[in-house]
């Protein structure tokens, strides 16, 4: 399992966690699932859920940065970044 695959997976369970998760999405969450799209988050919900993440992944989400994500993968490269040492 790669980091990035990791990150997915740690990323589902909190979309698991979440009340306001659709049924259906149980099992099927991947590196491609639209946040928007198939989470069918309220503005309210997606809030919860970033800072979910934030906290999870110990990190802080620019908020110039969430117009970039637009799936579970990309919301996973976004964290696994923030972890990587700069390159000088």
């Amino acid at each position: 399992m790669t980091e990035r695959d990791d990150a997915v997976r740690r990323i589902d369970g909190i979309i698991q966690s979440l009340d306001s998760t659709p049924p259906g999405l149980a099992g099927t969450v991947t590196a491609e699932t639209s946040v928007l799209g198939d989470l069918a988050l309220d503005s309210v919900a997606t809030m919860d859920f970033i800072m979910a993440v934030e906290t999870e992944f110990d990190v802080v989400i620019p908020i110039d940065r969430m117009s970039d994500i637009s799936t579970v993968g990309d919301l996973a490269d976004a964290v696994l970044a923030m972890h990587a040492p700069a390159v000088a």
